[in-house]
């Protein structure tokens, strides 16, 4: 099967340009594409995962990727999937930014040798001439068919700043130099970049005379139609000290039994054929995918010994044993009273409850347990001393947990 085909065995495909001319390019390795990545915070998240394993997949099938970093657009921000506007970023802050996303993608994808090409928008949109922008580029574009885009319509009742509404001259302009550069011949991106690609795709037409495609990929949602990647801590990263490896996994491993097969097929690299055997599958079987899920994307954002760390760590987790990978909250002598501390001080300082109300109401409907027996009395009363060595997991719900140490 090759590398076209697989997209859309596994579900990748959504909106096209010309889907013909795209398969006979990117299967024969023609393809110098690019994907934009603004920087809005100093690491990539799942949000951006699956572009990451996209431009791999591409990549090994012998085609260029360009990994465009938006360290000019980024001092704009784009309105598409927003509600509001972005908080506006330093060029300090932004350029710090493209330096972490540059490490993380290094782990995605080869740039060695000219394999693939790392480019930065800011070398040409800050020097820009605004008068000449509008003369050159501005007439190209309508502000009628601008209005009709979803990324701004959705904008448009609670107000579209001017800033914002240049966005996609920006983004359009980016593929017009990256084509002029090197070659670029295609846009990969979301579903919501749609508007923005093929303004792109229209400007190199009417500057240049040439033909370049457009291609976007299904964003990652799960079966409730919001997009994955978000807990109730925040966004999960790929930078293993804002979202340790150990939680990256059990982010995967405790998805929905109706997402797990669809997240193998879009975003591992297993055999296509391996995982279609897995749709007979049911019952326990689908933790065994979860596993398997966990496991492989772990492995590719960390590593396979962080990726097995965290695998056996939860496992131990889910058998009332310890592990000395879980997350961990760390207490002092000052933290006890008289060498002992209770059930709700420790729901509260290893940050698994906001107060101790909150953490009263979590015992008393049975959510809360220690090492797998169940804590019902809310004035449990623990010895620090039980706490030394690898100490306790306490438990809150199915999926928060803290290996308790006192120092």
């Amino acid at each position: 099967m090759k590398v076209f085909e697989e997209l859309g065995a596994r579900g990748l495909l959504a909106q096209l340009t010309d889907a013909e001319e795209i398969r006979e390019l990117v299967n024969a390795g023609k393809a110098t594409f690019y994907i934009g990545f603004d920087p809005t915070a100093d690491s990539l998240h799942v949000g951006h995962f699956m572009a990451l394993c996209l431009m791999k997949r591409l990549q090994m099938a012998g085609n260029k990727p360009i990994a465009l970093l938006g360290g000019g657009t980024g001092m704009i921000g784009d309105p598409s999937g927003r509600s509001d506007m972005r908080t506006m970023m330093t060029k300090e802050t932004i350029d710090h930014n493209c330096e972490c996303f540059r490490k993380q993608m290094s782990k995605f994808i080869d740039f060695s040798e000219g394999k693939a090409i790392l480019a930065n928008n800011a070398d040409w949109l800050l020097d820009l001439n605004y008068v000449e922008l509008l003369r050159e580029v501005g007439a190209c574009f309508s502000v009628n068919n601008m209005l009709r885009a979803e990324c701004y319509k959705q904008r448009m009742e609670k107000g579209l700043s001017f800033l914002e509404f240049n966005y996609m001259i920006m983004q359009s302009y980016d593929f017009l130099m990256l084509y002029k550069k090197y070659g670029c011949n295609m846009q990969f991106g979301g579903d919501d970049q749609w508007s923005n690609m093929l303004g792109g795709t229209e400007l190199i037409r009417r500057k240049l005379g040439k033909d370049a495609y457009a291609m976007t990929i299904t964003l990652l949602l799960n079966s409730e139609g919001k997009k994955m990647g978000k807990t109730q801590k925040g966004a999960v990263w790929l930078d293993p000290n804002k979202t340790s490896p150990f939680d990256f996994y059990q982010y995967w491993r405790n998805i929905d039994d109706a997402d797990v097969l669809k997240c193998l097929r879009m975003l591992t690299f297993l055999p296509i054929e391996q995982i279609d055997e897995m749709d007979k599958w049911e019952g326990s079987q689908l933790n065994q995918a979860k596993e398997i899920l966990a496991f492989e994307l772990t492995k590719l954002v960390h590593d396979e010994a962080e990726a097995a760390k965290a695998q056996e760590s939860a496992r131990a987790l889910f058998t009332g044993g310890n592990a000395a990978e879980m997350p961990t909250a760390e207490l002092t002598a000052a933290d006890l009273s008289e060498g002992n501390i209770d059930i709700l001080d420790l729901l509260v300082k290893s940050g698994l409850v906001a107060s101790r109300s909150e953490g009263r109401r979590a015992v008393e409907q049975g959510g809360v347990s220690m090492d797998g027996e169940k804590v019902t009395d809310i004035k449990a009363v623990f010895a620090g001393e039980d706490f030394h060595g690898e100490g306790k997991v306490l438990k809150r719900g199915k999926k928060n947990f803290k290996r308790i140490v006192v120092k």
